[in-house]
């Protein structure tokens, strides 16, 4: 058992390096993916920004970098697909299904590779953030317990993508995908309060995922942000734990199963 687990982590950590060899021969994928949550955050923060007003008083700026950091990691599901999409439209990953390795390497080095740059892109926003007068104001353990249900919301949507991606077998389907993810994105109190929107409206965001994670890093970096009387506003760190979980307790075995099942 020890030994099928060690060969699992030593073939995944190969297909590690083999994705982050693959970005570093096409850096512009990078350099494009990076810049443009940043040309959001320039977007939002200073041509809108002047017309928000934060409710009970407060930065927009502050306000808005922790929902850009959370839309960030969602808009990370994308590149998962298309990457595992596009590996498996060229023969890829039947390939390495041919190879004396772990059923579990290819998904899960895809996964690691892809955390990998996401914290790179983290930090470049996190850099951007602190450049145009966000800050965190709640010492640096929350800060970091914030940057971390980042990432855990980041790796449980990897497996969303992974799992998206091994299904469609082809990266055409990206515009599919992008409108489940923008929605998804938006439909949240990433920009505007629930409680400006329509009833039913403003009901899903609040049980957005994102919106959890949002709530959630908003309170721990010590940023203004919006209030809500509903139980899932009330306990924001909590649903910032339970949302994620549920995406990997659902999405993790299902790519390694429909990696298993794919056709040789």
């Amino acid at each position: 058992m020890l030994g099928r687990l060690r060969w699992a982590v030593v073939d995944g950590a190969t297909i590690t390096r083999r994705d982050l060899a693959h970005w570093a021969r096409q850096p512009w994928q990078i350099v494009i993916a990076l810049l443009f949550p940043v040309l959001t955050v320039l977007m939002f923060g200073y041509l809108l920004g002047g017309g928000m007003t934060v409710p009970g008083g407060g930065d927009y700026r502050e306000f808005l970098l922790p929902g850009m950091f959370a839309l960030t990691m969602v808009f990370g599901l994308e590149t998962t697909f298309a990457a595992v999409a596009t590996d498996a439209a060229r023969g890829v990953t039947d390939r390495f299904r041919s190879m004396p390795m772990a059923p579990s390497a290819v998904v899960v080095g895809r996964g690691a590779a892809d955390l990998l740059n996401s914290l790179v892109g983290l930090a470049l926003m996190i850099g951007c953030g602190l450049a145009v007068g966000w800050s965190w104001h709640q010492g640096p353990a929350r800060a970091a317990a914030a940057i971390g249900l980042l990432l855990l919301l980041r790796f449980a949507l990897l497996w969303v993508g992974i799992f998206l991606g091994l299904l469609a077998r082809g990266p055409e389907a990206l515009v599919a995908v992008q409108i489940l993810v923008w929605p998804l994105g938006f439909l949240s109190n990433t920009f505007a309060a629930p409680e400006t929107m329509p009833g039913w409206l403003g009901a899903i965001a609040e049980w957005n995922p994102l919106s959890s994670t949002v709530a959630a890093t908003r309170e721990l970096f010590g940023n203004p942000g919006w209030g809500g009387e509903s139980w899932v506003s009330q306990h924001a760190l909590l649903m910032a734990v339970l949302w994620p979980t549920l995406l990997l307790v659902v999405f993790c075995p299902l790519s390694v199963r429909r990696y298993r099942r794919l056709s040789a």
